[in-house]
């Protein structure tokens, strides 16, 4: 899997005032203070994940979109500056996927036929009741019937479903899941990782001491 399959959309903000940040605690005179990147720098940034001397790293904003399976989802959100700004609503749109491009090449593709026919059976059933609401019939029995069916989608679609939210994170959260994920058994894992690699200064994230 390629990163850009999961990656896209991507700014990176404050990285020059950060590493300008990342030399206060020795300064008395700030105008002097410059954005090179030193040894100095580069040593704080590849400190030891969790030591706090590489805080300046958390001024390196990074925002894009990103797109997960259900799967790699909730393992994602198990880090607390990895936040969501907007994303895609299985809840609110789940009967309007295109399903034969919404699922990672692992889903049993009899799974995404069932999925498929729950949907298109709701949607039918939601054409019934428009018609019968426009007759003046009453619809109680149908409207309780579409909201079982639309749990039973939500509650059966597999894992493999894709979704894209928009993200903010820093470099010091990326360099976290860096460690972390580079190996993992989740394809887009590796990929997400990979992707971290092409990041300006990268090798603040990828070089721990």
């Amino acid at each position: 899997m390629n990163y850009e399959e999961v990656v896209s959309e991507v700014k990176v903000y404050g990285l020059e005032e950060s590493v300008k940040g990342s030399k206060y605690p020795m300064a008395t005179d700030l105008s002097k203070i410059t954005t090179e990147i030193t040894p100095t720098t580069k040593k704080l940034a590849n400190a030891k994940t969790g030591s706090g001397h590489d805080n300046f790293l958390n001024g390196i904003v990074v925002q894009f979109d990103l797109t997960f399976t259900n799967k790699a989802w909730v393992e994602a959100e198990r880090y607390h500056f990895l936040d969501f700004v907007s994303s895609q609503s299985t809840m609110h749109r789940i009967t309007k996927f295109d399903l034969d491009n919404a699922y990672i090449e692992y889903t049993d593709p009899r799974i995404v036929e069932i999925m498929k026919e729950k949907v298109a059976a709701y949607n039918e059933l939601q054409e019934d009741i428009k018609a019968r609401k426009e007759e003046g019939k009453d619809v109680t029995t149908l409207m309780d019937l579409a909201t079982k069916q639309y749990l039973e989608i939500l509650y059966s679609n597999p894992a493999g479903f894709r979704l894209t939210a928009r993200m903010t994170t820093n470099y010091r959260q990326l360099k976290t899941i860096y460690h972390q994920r580079k190996t993992h058994r989740l394809p887009e894992w590796r990929a997400f990782c990979a992707w971290i690699e092409t990041l300006p200064n990268s090798d603040f994230l990828t070089d721990v001491e």
